[in-house]
């Protein structure tokens, strides 16, 4: 008969290699992905005009789960101490950090995208793509326990920034926490 702490301890190393898994899946790419992104696509001026029509909504859920996951696993838990040495659980809220942070990082690049469909959204957030491009190799950082103090600080200044991005261009971001699921799709 299994014990209660066996169980537990199965089930804790269950989420973790999963965890470990959708990590380095979300993380993984071809590239192909970005060479279908840049050319051109035959679409009507309907859909043209759809996208122009919902870019904000866009952007604003987009940056707002980016926003969520930043605060909900990586500025929160930096702040009660658990990237500390020797804190307890640190490695498994450095691993859920890293998710995190690769989340926000592909929820920022598609926030960058919508805010193309509109000109005022564009002109705000365009100068926070350098910032956001600057994030791409921070997840890794956060996973291994490096520099947690200055990885942290990129990641709320950059929401910062798109939050007062997003409130100039009339694009009002509020944080919303994604589900573990959402987390782990990216």
């Amino acid at each position: 008969m299994l014990s209660p702490v066996s169980v537990r301890r199965a089930g804790v190393s269950l989420t973790l290699c999963c965890t470990l898994l959708a990590g380095a899946t979300a993380c993984g790419g071809s590239g192909d992905d970005t060479a279908s992104a840049s050319a051109p696509s035959a679409s009507s001026s309907a859909d043209k005009q759809e996208k122009q029509k919902f870019a904000k909504t866009r952007f604003v859920a987009n940056a707002g789960l980016a926003a969520g996951a930043t605060y909900q696993w990586i500025v929160k838990p930096f702040r009660a101490g658990k990237f500390k040495k020797g804190a307890k659980g640190r490695k498994f809220s450095l691993v859920k950090a890293g998710l995190a942070g690769a989340f926000t990082y592909n929820r920022l690049k598609a926030a960058t995208k919508n805010a193309q469909g509109d000109p005022t959204l564009a002109k705000a957030v365009a100068p926070l793509t350098s910032g956001i491009d600057a994030l791409k190799d921070l997840p890794s950082k956060l996973r291994k326990g490096d520099g947690t103090d200055s990885v942290v600080n990129s990641f709320d200044d950059i929401i910062k920034d798109v939050k007062g991005a997003g409130s100039s261009a009339g694009a009002e971001v509020k944080d919303k926490v994604p589900s573990a699921g959402e987390l782990s799709k990216g």
